[in-house]
C-alpha cells in the first residue's frame, strides 16, 4: 500500500508540474509575467500539492507566519526535497528563487522558470556571474518579489549539512535584505533522488529575521548554526510523532 500511495503521489504531481511547464511555454511569451506567476503559485502548484496530500499522505504546516515578508526579504532556506522548491513559492506568493543557470537549458523545464522569472547563476563565473546575479536580483526586488535562496547549493540529507555559501549574504547587504532563515523536515517525507513519499506531516517553519553584520563569516556561522539546530529540532519530532521516517535521517 505504501508504495502505491508513493506512486499515485508521484504521478499526480510530476503530471501537474509537467502540465504547467508545457503551458507556460505555449502562452508565458504572449501573456503578462504576473499572470504566470499568479497560475503557479495560485492554482498549479497548490493543485499538485492536493494531489500529493490525497494519494501520498504528506500534508503542509507553515510555522512562524509572523516572520513572513511578501515585498521585500531574502529567505535562506534548508534544502532536502524536491517539495520546498513548489511549497515555498505558494507562501511566499510571488517568491523568485535562485538557480543553477544550467537548469535553464533543459528543454521546456528550463524555459519555464525563466518565463516565471527565476534568477540563474554561473557558479563557475566567479565575480562576473555574483554582479550579474545582484542585478537580475534587484529588478525582481523593485517588483516586489522576495528572493529565495538554498544556501547549501544543493538538497542534503536530513541530519546533514556543509558550509554555507556566502552568495546570498552578499546579495542581501547589496540590496539592503533582511535575511530570514527557513527551517524544515521535507527530508524525512520525501527524500532527495526517490520517488518514495513517507505519509505525515511536513514543517516549514520561519524564523525571525537577521539583520548582517561586518564579520561575514560569524554571520553565516550564527545563520547556519540557527537554521541546523532547528532543522535538528523538527526531526526529533518528526520521528517521535512518525517513527518509520528514522530510516531517512542521517545520525
Amino acid at each position: 500500500m505504501f508504495l502505491i500511495r508513493s506512486w499515485l503521489g508521484s504521478l499526480w504531481i510530476y503530471f501537474w508540474i509537467a502540465f504547467g511547464v508545457i503551458l507556460t511555454c505555449v502562452l508565458g511569451w504572449f501573456i503578462p509575467q504576473k499572470w504566470v506567476i499568479y497560475y503557479w503559485n495560485r492554482f498549479q502548484l497548490p493543485v499538485a500539492l492536493w494531489g500529493l496530500k490525497v494519494f501520498g499522505g504528506i500534508c503542509i504546516e507553515v510555522r512562524g507566519k509572523q516572520y513572513i515578508n511578501q515585498n521585500k526579504a531574502l529567505y535562506a532556506c534548508k534544502h532536502e526535497s524536491a517539495l520546498e522548491t513548489y511549497v515555498m513559492s505558494t507562501i511566499i506568493v510571488r517568491g523568485v528563487m535562485i538557480l543553477k543557470k544550467e537548469l535553464t537549458y533543459i528543454p521546456f523545464f528550463g524555459w519555464a522558470q525563466w518565463l516565471y522569472g527565476l534568477i540563474p547563476v554561473d557558479r563557475g563565473a566567479g565575480a562576473k556571474a555574483m554582479k550579474k546575479m545582484l542585478a537580475m536580483a534587484k529588478k525582481r526586488v523593485e517588483q516586489k518579489r522576495p528572493i529565495i535562496i538554498f544556501p547549501e547549493g544543493h538538497r542534503m540529507k536530513p541530519g546533514t549539512t556543509q558550509k554555507y555559501k556566502p552568495g546570498f549574504l552578499f546579495m542581501a547587504q547589496n540590496l539592503d535584505l533582511p535575511i530570514i532563515p527557513v527551517a524544515l523536515n521535507s527530508g524525512l517525507f520525501w527524500p532527495r533522488n526517490s520517488i518514495k513519499h513517507f505519509p505525515g506531516k511536513v514543517i516549514i517553519e520561519f524564523m525571525e529575521p537577521m539583520t548582517a553584520g561586518k564579520d561575514k563569516n560569524a554571520f553565516i556561522e550564527e545563520l547556519q548554526r540557527k537554521i541546523e539546530q532547528k532543522c535538528d529540532e523538527l526531526n526529533a519530532e518528526t520521528i517521535k510523532n512518525y517513527p518509520y521516517t528514522k530510516v531517512n535521517l542521517t545520525k
